[in-house]
C-alpha cells in the first residue's frame, strides 16, 4: 500500500521466538516484508523494514534449561548464530533488528504498561484457564481438539498439537472487553485494515462474540524470565504483550518522538495468519487503549506446507534455508517462495517444484535472455547498445508489454499481491524470449541489407532487460544488480536510484552505451535435489 505523503513506508515481520533456529517459513515472511520494503524503496519512497526477536517467556525458559544455558545465554547464541546469518543467507536489507531483550525495548514497555494501569486500562484478578506454552496462550474450548498418538484422549492446542496445561494463577488484567465495539467500528471504518479478506471476516467473526479481558503478568512464583510490571515487581508481563510492543519501542517510542512519529502508524505488519489474532484484536486495542493509532494494515499470510502439514521444527518438516541458498542461491530462494505461492493462502513446498522453476523460468527464462542479448550486441555491434532505425509493429506490441507489466506489477504491490506483481513482470520475460524467437536475429546478420532492422531487434531487446533490471530488483536484488552493472556500465545512474515506476516508460537506455561481461545469473544445477 501506498506510503502517506511525509511519512515512510514502515512494514514489519514478527519478532520470532529464539526457542530454535530458523527454517524456511521464518524466511518466507522475511523475504515477502523485504520484497515490500525494497520495492517502495525503488519507487523513491522512505522505507523502513523492522525484524528482530522475542526473547522472553516460559518456551524459552524451559528450553534454554532443556539445553544447559540460561535463558539469555540461549538467545544470545541463537541470535548470533542463527537468525542475524539467516538475514544475510536471504539478503534481507533491514533497517533495524529489536531484540525484547534490549534495554531500548523493556523500559518503553514499562512506560507503556504504567500509562495503561495509571488511565484505568490494568486491573489485578484471578483467572482459570488452559494455556498452551508453544502459543504462550490461554486457550478457549474452540482452541482445542482431542489429541492423537501418545496424547490420544487429552485436549490439545490445535496450532501445536500438544496437550495444554491448566493454570489458576491472580495476575493484572488488561481490559480487552472494554475494546469489543471499537474494534468493530474500527474493522469498518477501515476496511482493508486485516487482510486478505478471508482473514478479516475471521478475525470480525471473532470479536462478534465478544472479548474476554487479557491476563498480561505471570507471578514471579511460577517463572522470572519476563519484564518486571513498573508498579509490582513480584510480576513480570505476559509474553504478548511485551513482543507486540516491539513495533514502537524499536521507532522511538517513549523517547524519540520525531523518529516515532515519521513510522507510525506502520504501513503494513506482515505477519503468520497463526498470530493474526493476537495483531488484528490484542495490538489495536493496546494502541487506542494508550491513545495511539493501530497499523495501517495488517496482512495475514498463510502456511509453508511440506508433505502436507505446516513447517514445523517439531513435526520434523523444517527445512534451514541454507539448505536451498547453498545449491540455488538467495534471489532463486527469493523467487521462488513469492512467485510459486499465493501471498495469503498456504503453499506447499517441494525440492522438484522448486529445481523446475529455477530451470524454466531463472536459468532458461531470464537468465538465457539476458546472456543472449549480451552476447548478440557483442557480436553484431562490437558491445555497443545500437540505435534503433523505427519500430514495426511487433517492436511495438513490446513496448506496451514492458509498460503494462510495470504497471500491474505496482498496482498489485499495494495489494500486497506480491506474486501477481512478479508475475506482471514475468510476461516481459515471455515476451522478450518470444520476440527473438520470431525476430530471428542470428539470420538478420547475415545480411547487411538487414542491419537496419537488426539494430532495432537488439535495441528492443536490450532496452526491455534494462526494465526487468529494475522491476525485479526488489525482488532478486543480486541477479539484477550485475545485469544491470553489464548492461548499463553506470551510463544512466545506479540500480537503485532507477524510478520503478517510471521503468516502463521506453527508450530510457542511450544508445552508443557500451556493455559489459555478464556473469552466468543463474548456473545450471546438476545436483539431484529430491529428497533432500
Amino acid at each position: 500500500m501506498p506510503s502517506q505523503a511525509g511519512k515512510s513506508f514502515y512494514v514489519t515481520t514478527p519478532i520470532f521466538y529464539v526457542n530454535d533456529a530458523p527454517h524456511i517459513g521464518h524466511a518466507y515472511t522475511e523475504v515477502a516484508a523485504d520484497v515490500l520494503a525494497r520495492w517502495h524503496r525503488q519507487r523513491g519512497e522512505g522505507s523502513f523494514l523492522l525484524t528482530g526477536t522475542d526473547e522472553h517467556g516460559e518456551k524459552i525458559l524451559r528450553t534454554a534449561v532443556g539445553n544447559g544455558s540460561t535463558p539469555k545465554a540461549w538467545a544470545d547464541q541463537l541470535v548470533h548464530d542463527a537468525w542475524l546469518p539467516l538475514l544475510e543467507t536471504i539478503d534481507i536489507d533491514n533497517q533495524d533488528f529489536i531484540r525484547t531483550t534490549e534495554p531500548r525495548h523493556e523500559k518503553n514497555v514499562q512506560k507503556f504498561l504504567q500509562h495503561l494501569y495509571d488511565t484505568g486500562f490494568i486491573y489485578r484478578g484471578s483467572y482459570e484457564g488452559n494455556y498452551c506454552v508453544g502459543c504462550e496462550e490461554y486457550k478457549t474450548e474452540a482452541d482445542l481438539i482431542e489429541g492423537e498418538g501418545e496424547y490420544a484422549g487429552q485436549d490439545v492446542c490445535a496450532i501445536h498439537t500438544r496437550p495444554v496445561e491448566r493454570l489458576q494463577e491472580t495476575n493484572y488484567f488488561f481490559k480487552l472487553s472494554d475494546f469489543t465495539q471499537p474494534l468493530l467500528d474500527f474493522y469498518e471504518q477501515n476496511p482493508k485494515f486485516i487482510q486478505p479478506e478471508s482473514a478479516r471476516n475471521e478475525v470480525v467473526a471473532f470479536v462478534r462474540r465478544g472479548l474476554e479481558d487479557l491476563s498480561i503478568s505471570r507471578s514471579k512464583e511460577k517463572f522470572d524470565w519476563g519484564i518486571d510490571i513498573p508498579w509490582d515487581d513480584s510480576h513480570i508481563t505476559y509474553v504478548w504483550f511485551d513482543a507486540l510492543l516491539n513495533y514502537i519501542t524499536a521507532i522511538g517510542y517513549g523517547e524519540d518522538e520525531a523518529k516515532f512519529e515519521s513510522l507510525w502508524p506502520a504501513s503494513v505488519q506482515v505477519v503468520g495468519k497463526d498470530i493474526l489474532r493476537f495483531h488484528a484484536v490484542i495490538w489495536p486495542a493496546m494502541l487506542m487503549a494508550a491513545g495511539l493509532k493501530p497499523a495501517d494494515q495488517v496482512f495475514g499470510h498463510g502456511w509453508l506446507l511440506v508433505g502436507g502439514e505446516k513447517m514445523s521444527k517439531s513435526k520434523l518438516t523444517g527445512i534451514a534455508p541454507s539448505q536451498i541458498t547453498d545449491t540455488f542461491g538467495s534471489d532463486a530462494f527469493r523467487y521462488y517462495f513469492m512467485k510459486a505461492i499465493a501471498f495469503g493462502s498456504d503453499g506447499s513446498f517441494s525440492w522438484e517444484d522448486l529445481s523446475a522453476r529455477y530451470q524454466s523460468e531463472l536459468a532458461n527464462g531470464l537468465g538465457n535472455l539476458a546472456s543472449r542479448v549480451l552476447a548478440m550486441i557483442k557480436r553484431y555491434f562490437d558491445g555497443v547498445v545500437p540505435a534503433p532505425a523505427g519500430y514495426n509493429e511487433v517492436d511495438l506490441a513490446i513496448q506496451a508489454v514492458a509498460e503494462k507489466a510495470v504497471a500491474t506489477a505496482d498496482a498489485a504491490i499495494d495489494e500486497i499481491a506480491i506474486h501477481e506483481a512478479i508475475g506482471s513482470v514475468w510476461t516481459l520475460v515471455d515476451e522478450l524470449n518470444n520476440y527473438i524467437t520470431v525476430s530471428e536475429p542470428w539470420v538478420l546478420a547475415k545480411d547487411e541489407a538487414n542491419r537496419d532492422r537488426l539494430a532495432s531487434v537488439l535495441y528492443t531487446t536490450a532496452e526491455g532487460l534494462r526494465v526487468l533490471s529494475i522491476a525485479l530488483a526488489p525482488v532478486m536484488p543480486k541477479a539484477t544488480a550485475k545485469l544491470w552493472a553489464a548492461l548499463t556500465e553506470g551510463k544512466i545512474g545506479d540500480l537503485a536510484d532507477q524510478p520503478l515506476a517510471d521503468s516502463g516508460r521506453w527508450g530510457q537506455l542511450p544508445a552508443g552505451t557500451k556493455v559489459g561481461d555478464l556473469d552466468i545469473l543463474f548456473p545450471r544445477i546438476e545436483t539431484d535435489v529430491e529428497g533432500k
